[in-house]
């Protein structure tokens, strides 16, 4: 008989519930941590998100005033006594207007009450206002009276009062020639003291008069000098313009011509500067500065030509609907403002080619329109009245074509991009062109990556599959540590050790372009042919060191056979035989520089994330790859690599963003020369940079001002768009080798 099985005994349910091990319960202090960390988390993350947001906003709020069109507000309107306004100035408060009519009498008229202030008669006829608003020149049969209109502002008891005066006049008188005036020109200087009259008579010819009066500190006598000056003048003349500088002349034609004379001291008139025929001239005037003419048409065009070689012609905006009457320069920038026969008046700016603004005349019949002297109103008369038209054009400057778009700038040969905000002068042109900022930025970039990328990803590669671990321990802190070193001494080291060195072995440096690479494969290939042959067993890493060795032995080469190119074959100076050989100005901080520094502070980012992406690879990928019997090699590059890949990507484009933003290393590294060439020899000039520069000196609401905060926006919307295309980018990547 067998021994019975053994049955456990029954078990009742508090049997069984002693025998499963009771659950430990999260105490309360773990939990309230976890939900303040939690919170904190959330809160930070939300934080740093509303920031970026109020930055973004408040970048915006700055730029959207440039895109704000000009506003005009019509103010006082004045009735005037019986006579056709010729010409009209008013003072910088715009409380009295100076009017000039048919008939020769000038008065000073007080808008608030319509007083008449002042009044003076001149010669009946012609009477126009030269480009810089001192003045009225009235033309009779043979005299030329040169009106100078005063006004001066007092103040009392905390109240404002504006006076008017007029100095005495300087005519000019040619009956003792004979001659019959046909049209006039003149140009009073700021002092009073220099003036020049243009006529153009009846049987074609010019005339140029001018009187210099010098006062002697010592004594206080005045010197008075006369010169007179003639030569011939085309027939049909319709316009004369002196320059305030009283050196250049400028006429225009019944037949669309437009001629100008540069006047010296000789009795006698060069020959003119001829522009082509066209439809014929109406009005002309100077823009501040007197390097731009404007000339308006009897078939509405308005077209601007600069004084220089030929009179080229540089800007043209859209035809108005009528013949142009007047035309008014701004005394603070390139605008003008512009009448037309059709009671139609504009206001228009030179290097933007902008149409800042345009509407009815609130004067029936206007015949002439004038600038306040601080650009904020205009005064457009009419037979009976006279009305002053409060102006508001902040940023006249900036269009889409002035930003991004090539201008034919002021003493330039054809249209360019150029930046250039500045200068020493009143009448200067701003030149605001973000082409160059966007082109230097990109070429910074380029040049970094072209460094740091092939360096940062080979390394993270090799670091995470063929390094040794315990010197991939001590090799990934090391290089990781480096991103932290700051930008600006990276900048110093560039701009005051780096570039003068770079400047002395830069052959060397071409050489070691392929030397270096060569005798790397060499080296690695004679290592495992002699390991081979001798049958040699040397500690796990070791080769790192003799590929140290090779290293440092074949720059040592490099730069002995650099030296011996240089003096050999480049006359012993590379950059004197760059500039006489291939006409290239080597600049001492230029791409090359940058390219170094900025590629030596972004392989650190390159090479952390790339080094994680390699390291993240399946291990059991490997392993399979590995037994099926390929080579760590073919392993690598087939199987971890394009896992790998979307990391890669994206470590490459943290890089570029990386680049893109980098301010310090870019401004002290270049010469910040904002021009458009890919030179490696030639500097540049990048948004981060230019921003840097200049907002220290950029007067707060101006143009600059908000300018550099559109190059702000532009760099922000660079690295999202960067940053978005990147995500995509290495989303797809990673559904495409997720199956592997």
């Amino acid at each position: 008989m067998g021994t019975p099985a053994l049955v456990p005994p029954l078990q009742g349910p508090e049997t069984a519930r002693a025998a499963v091990p009771p659950r430990r319960r999260t105490s309360r202090r773990r939990l309230v941590l976890d939900r303040a960390a939690r919170f904190v988390v959330t809160a930070g993350g939300v934080v740093i998100i509303a920031s970026i947001l109020g930055i973004l906003l408040f970048i915006v709020h700055e730029v959207v005033p440039l895109a704000r069109p000009a506003r005009v507000a019509t103010g006082s309107v004045q009735a005037l006594s019986d006579g056709e306004p010729r010409a009209v100035l008013t003072d910088e408060y715009r409380e009295l207007i100076a009017v000039a009519d048919a008939g020769g009498r000038v008065r000073v008229i007080r808008l608030a009450d319509g007083a008449t202030v002042a009044e003076t008669a001149l010669l009946p006829g012609a009477i126009d206002v030269p480009p810089g608003g001192r003045a009225f020149v009235a033309t009779g049969a043979s005299r030329v009276v040169v009106q100078r209109v005063g006004f001066e502002a007092t103040f009392t008891e905390g109240k404002r009062s504006v006076g008017a005066t007029f100095p005495p006049p300087v005519a000019i008188d040619l009956s003792d020639t004979g001659k019959h005036i046909v049209r006039a020109a003149a140009q009073v200087s700021a002092d009073g003291e220099s003036t020049t009259v243009a006529v153009a008579t009846d049987d074609g010819v010019l005339v140029v008069d001018r009187e210099t009066a010098t006062t002697n500190a010592m004594t206080g006598a005045v010197a008075r000098e006369s010169s007179r000056a003639s030569g011939p003048i085309p027939q049909g003349a319709v316009a004369l313009v002196l320059d305030e500088g009283q050196s250049n002349l400028f006429a225009g034609f019944a037949d669309g011509r437009l001629a100008w004379w540069r006047l010296g001291s000789a009795e006698a008139l060069a020959a003119p500067v001829l522009s082509p025929p066209g439809p014929a001239i109406t009005a002309m005037t100077l823009l501040i500065g007197d390097r731009s003419l404007v000339a308006g048409r009897v078939d509405g065009s308005v077209e601007i030509r600069f004084v220089q070689r030929g009179l080229p012609k540089a800007h043209v905006f859209p035809k108005r609907g009528a013949a142009v009457v007047s035309l008014a320069p701004s005394p603070r920038g390139k605008g003008f403002a512009v009448l037309d026969a059709s009671d139609r008046v504009a206001l228009l700016y030179a290097t933007s080619e902008r149409t800042l603004w345009q509407g009815a005349s609130p004067v029936p019949r206007a015949t002439t329109v004038a600038y306040a002297p601080k650009a904020d109103g205009i005064v457009v008369a009419g037979p009976g009245r006279a009305a002053v038209l409060a102006v508001d054009a902040p940023h006249p400057e900036v269009s889409l074509h002035a930003l991004l778009g090539k201008i034919w700038y002021e003493g330039y040969e054809k249209p360019e991009y150029v930046w250039q905000s500045s200068s020493g002068t009143e009448d200067f042109e701003p030149k605001l062109s973000l082409t160059p900022l966007l082109f230097g930025t990109l070429k910074g970039t380029i040049y970094s990556l072209l460094l740091a990328v092939p360096l940062g990803v080979l390394s993270a590669m090799y670091a995470s599959q063929f390094l040794h671990p315990s010197l991939q321990r001590v090799v990934k802190p090391v290089v990781e540590i480096m991103a932290s070193l700051p930008s600006v001494v990276l900048g110093f080291l560039a701009g005051l050790w780096l570039a003068p060195v770079l400047e002395r072995v830069l052959p060397a440096l071409v050489v070691m372009t392929v030397v270096l690479p060569l005798s790397i494969v060499l080296a690695g290939f004679g290592w495992e042919r002699i390991r081979r042959r001798f049958g040699m067993r040397p500690p796990a890493g070791s080769e790192v060191f003799f590929f140290v060795a090779v290293l440092a032995l074949s720059g040592a080469v490099c730069l002995e056979l650099g030296r011996a190119i240089e003096t050999g074959l480049l006359g012993g100076s590379f950059p004197s035989w760059l500039l006489s050989v291939a006409g290239i100005r080597y600049d001492q901080r230029n791409a090359i520089v940058v390219g170094l520094a900025m590629g030596f502070a972004v392989i650190p980012i390159i090479f952390a994330i790339a080094e994680d992406a390699f390291s993240n690879v399946p291990k059991n990928l490997v392993s399979g790859s590995l037994a099926l019997g390929a080579t760590r090699w073919q392993t690598v590059t087939r199987v971890v690599l394009p896992t790998a890949s979307p990391g890669i990507f994206a470590a490459i484009m943290v890089g570029f963003g990386r680049a893109v933003g980098e301010t310090m290393i870019v401004l002290m590294a270049t010469g910040n020369t904002p021009i458009m060439d890919w030179s490696p020899f030639d500097g540049f000039r990048t948004l981060s940079a230019n921003i840097a520069v200049e907002i220290a000196e950029a007067p707060q609401g101006g143009t600059l001002y908000r300018t550099l905060f559109l190059a702000a926006l532009l760099l922000f919307m660079l690295t999202f768009l960067v940053n978005t295309a990147a995500e995509l980018v290495r989303q797809r990547l990673r559904r495409k080798y997720a199956s592997l």
